[in-house]
């Protein structure tokens, strides 16, 4: 059995086993399977199909296949394709992911369990010659923030909640600089982020003390107009995650902030009777709390998910926000000048 971790990620070796099988587990909520998503969004190359378990409501639209029958597509490993509370693996998981070791896939994971120390999973691997492969373990000699002021420049994703579009906003930005012909990099900082960019730091994976350090690491020096596009992760609102967004806020040191929003959204993800913050707060609060490593930090727009909207609500809700806030505000799904607006004000 071979066990990879975020060591390997941070030395540049990590080899994950592609295409995949992306496994949803049990999953009902939609915010839960964003792993998932996000690699069928952003890497659809390396998906072969979804594999659930009966009680699963969610679905990528991937074509449904038995791990038997993904490997004769090609499949090498399964990839878990969850980021649920917690980041558990649920018992009644144990069976099918047993049963893609059986039939020949290794398994990827981006939870806080380590499978290795799973013994119903570590047992059939080791005893098949399977890998199991966690991206979402902090590597060790991370340093303390020192709130040094480091070259080049920093554009971060920060969010009014959980799981509403900062790893899309993100890569969607990255590339729209990279189109621009901007020496531009996307660092990932979540477990989906990595495996879609084959490196990164997973934030929330970090010890607190080190948090800002990571991000620091994360994002080194660089040449005076070189971006880095840093994926944001949690909210400072959020009642459970706050700490990992402020200790990246603090390491990013971002010279722009982008703030996503999922209008409609009303309770805080996972967080049953906290309300959604408004947008004006959440701007306001990451403003005050990131000039402390860098004063000169501004708030380049507003990245809205409308993803449950129609074409015509979705640009008009975004044209009137605009008008309102008098920053750009668009969808990067979506596109569109209003995308385009967002992208000149982040290069201005």
């Amino acid at each position: 059995m071979n066990i990879q971790t975020s060591l390997d990620i941070a030395a540049g070796a990590l080899q994950l086993p592609q295409p995949y099988l992306l496994f949803l587990g049990d999953a009902t909520e939609s915010g839960f399977a964003k792993t998932a998503y996000g690699l069928r969004d952003w890497a659809p190359e390396k998906c072969v199909g979804e594999y659930a378990l009966p009680a699963a409501t969610v679905s990528t639209g991937l074509p449904a296949l038995t791990p038997a029958e993904a490997v004769a597509k090609g499949a090498r490993s399964i990839l878990i394709g969850i980021a649920n509370r917690g980041g558990v693996i649920a018992p009644d998981w144990i069976p099918a992911l047993v049963e893609a070791l059986e039939a020949g896939l290794d398994i990827v994971s981006g939870m806080h369990a380590r499978l290795s120390e799973i013994p119903e999973l570590a047992e059939p691997a080791a005893r098949l010659g399977r890998q199991l492969i966690d991206v979402r373990h902090a590597p060790q000699g991370l340093p303390v923030g020192t709130g040094r002021k480091r070259s080049g420049k920093r554009l971060l994703t920060v969010g009014t909640d959980c799981a509403l579009g900062k790893k899309y906003t993100a890569l969607a930005l990255a590339r729209a600089f990279a189109d621009r012909r901007v020496d531009v990099d996307f660092r990932a900082s979540g477990q989906t982020g990595i495996m879609i960019a084959g490196g990164g730091i997973p934030m929330d994976a970090v010890v607190s003390d080190f948090e800002a350090g990571a991000a620091e690491t994360l994002s080194p020096d660089a040449a005076p107009g070189h971006w880095d596009v840093i994926e944001g992760q949690g909210s400072l609102m959020h009642p459970a995650y706050a700490a990992v967004s402020l200790g990246l806020l603090h390491g990013s040191q971002p010279d722009i902030i982008v703030v996503c929003h999922q209008p409609g959204r009303q309770e805080m993800l996972g967080t049953a009777g906290y309300s959604v913050p408004g947008v004006e707060e959440t701007i306001g609060l990451n403003l005050r709390l990131g000039a402390r490593t860098n004063p000169a930090i501004r708030c380049a727009g507003l990245s809205y998910n409308t993803s449950h909207l129609s074409e015509d609500e979705a640009f008009a809700l975004m044209a009137e926000e605009s008008r309102r806030l008098g920053l750009p505000v668009a969808d990067p799904i979506r596109g569109g000048d209003a995308f385009a607006r967002l992208v000149d004000s982040c290069l201005a």
